[in-house]
């Protein structure tokens, strides 16, 4: 890393989740493997949470999971497996 780039800081992928999501529990799944991967922190925020209400309602999802990136929207609903793998790997270049 340059002395003019900065330090991004550890990625946080946060999950709003609601019970019995067969999305939410797949997500999950998939993002505590690539986490050992790529290193990132998952903050889990249950939908019913007011903290969960408040990003459903601000990201204006219509399905779980909703999913963010350091607290910008990536997707809602079925995990795109391949679209978070590019983005991880984008990220991990900046900070190599």
């Amino acid at each position: 890393m340059s002395a003019t780039t900065p330090d991004p800081g550890p990625t946080v992928v946060t999950v709003v989740h609601a019970e019995a999501c067969h999305f939410c529990d797949d997500a999950q799944h998939a993002l505590a493997e690539l986490a050992v991967q790529f290193g990132f922190n998952v903050e889990l925020v249950a939908a019913d949470d007011p903290a969960g209400v408040a990003l459903m309602a601000t990201h204006r999802a219509p399905m779980y999971p909703l999913i963010l990136i350091n607290g910008e929207f990536f997707s809602f609903g079925r995990l795109p497996r391949k679209k978070l793998r590019k983005r991880l790997e984008d990220r991990a270049a900046l900070v190599a």
